[in-house]
């Protein structure tokens, strides 16, 4: 018996299940480290940023290419101009992807863009066929027996 006194007088007021903050944490709030360190970097930014540019400014490589990443950030995409032709049959489908590859192979556009590119031409490929299915079937559907 006084074994269980002691461990209930261990708990928390709450029981086991039970949450002791309900309403949970505040949005937006951060712990007192994180505060901490945004309070000493934000007094500090200024002095380090000027020196990372003096720095690039001397030559150092690495702070160069610090400063140029942030000012310049990498472009994940870029607008392909590439003329293709109707893809409204198989014949142009199969033109499209000729065109991709020819593109590839004379370095007017990447491999992965031509992936994308490719990729874009075989959904249509698939919509076509989805189309051209439904209207066999109507059409077997329709058919007198």
């Amino acid at each position: 018996m006084i074994d269980k006194t002691r461990t209930e007088n261990l708990r928390p007021g709450w029981k086991p299940g039970q949450s002791g903050n309900p309403s949970g944490r505040p949005k937006g709030s951060r712990n007192r480290v994180t505060l901490v360190a945004l309070a000493a970097m934000e007094e500090g930014a200024d002095a380090i940023a000027r020196k990372v540019v003096d720095l690039a400014k001397e030559g150092d490589i690495s702070a160069a290419r610090l400063v140029l990443e942030r000012l310049v950030p990498p472009a994940k995409e870029r607008p392909i101009f590439l003329s293709l032709p109707d893809t409204g049959s198989a014949d142009g489908i199969a033109e499209a992807q000729q065109a991709i590859l020819q593109a590839v192979a004379a370095g007017d556009i990447l491999p992965g863009e031509a992936a994308t590119l490719a990729g874009i031409v075989e959904a249509r490929r698939k919509a076509l066929e989805t189309q051209e299915l439904e209207a066999r079937i109507s059409a077997l559907e329709t058919r007198p027996k």
